[in-house]
Parts: structure tokens; C-alpha cells; sequence
């Protein structure tokens, strides 16, 4: 009898989840789950910031606190606002490899992260 009890338990957790799965992509979320509720700013892959002179150098930062995709669009996007930046985010590996054309102070990498929540752990 315990057995049945927890079984049907377990199915209405499970139905309850699908549903719940179901419900969120037909209102059109994309990453469900995620820190803005699944209304990604954008879906698929990010299209890489052209700057405008050559690059002179490259930082890689370490970033603590990206969790999904939402967080690498995040970050992207709050990188490439700044001018002479070209970023690309992995979330695989916590980073960012940064781009620059023209000398950028750490502080102002640091700074523009912070501002939208995520801790920068380095900066090489």
C-alpha cells in the first residue's frame, strides 16, 4: 500500500513538472528556469562585436556567478557596451576573453560586471 501512495506521489510531482515545462514554451520561454524567469533577451548565438581599429590586446576575466546562457548574454552584452571591447563569454569554464582596440583599465571591466551582479575572480 505504501509503495501505491508513494507512486502516485511521484506521478503527480512528475505531471505537475511536465505541465509546468508545457506551459512555459508555449509562452514563448527559452531557457526555462533561468534567472529572468525563461525571457532571454535573445535565443541562439550572439553575434560578435566588430570594433572599430585593430586589436592591440586581449584579457581574459574570470567571472563567479554565471549560471545559463541568460548569464553569458548578460555578460556579453554588458562587455560589448563598453567602447573598444569585443567580448566572448563561455559558461563552460566561468570566462570571458576580451578584446580590445584601444587600452581599457581593469576597473572598467570589473565595474561593468558588478554593476549587474556577477564577481570578477581575475584578470589576466
Amino acid at each position: 500500500m505504501e509503495n501505491i501512495i508513494v507512486l502516485v506521489i511521484l506521478a503527480l510531482v512528475v505531471g505537475a513538472a511536465v505541465a509546468y515545462l508545457v506551459k512555459a514554451k508555449r509562452n514563448g520561454a527559452k531557457c526555462i528556469g533561468c534567472p529572468s524567469g525563461g525571457n532571454c533577451p535573445s535565443s541562439g548565438k550572439i553575434k560578435k562585436k566588430k570594433l572599430e581599429g585593430r586589436v592591440i590586446g586581449r584579457k581574459t576575466l574570470k567571472i563567479a556567478g554565471m549560471t545559463c546562457s541568460h548569464c553569458v548574454m548578460s555578460v556579453t552584452k554588458r562587455l560589448n557596451q563598453i567602447d573598444g571591447v569585443s567580448a566572448e563569454v563561455k559558461l563552460s569554464n566561468g570566462s570571458a576573453v576580451v578584446s580590445y582596440d584601444r587600452e581599457i583599465d581593469d576597473k572598467v571591466l570589473k565595474d561593468a560586471l558588478e554593476a549587474i551582479g556577477y564577481r570578477v575572480t581575475s584578470i589576466s
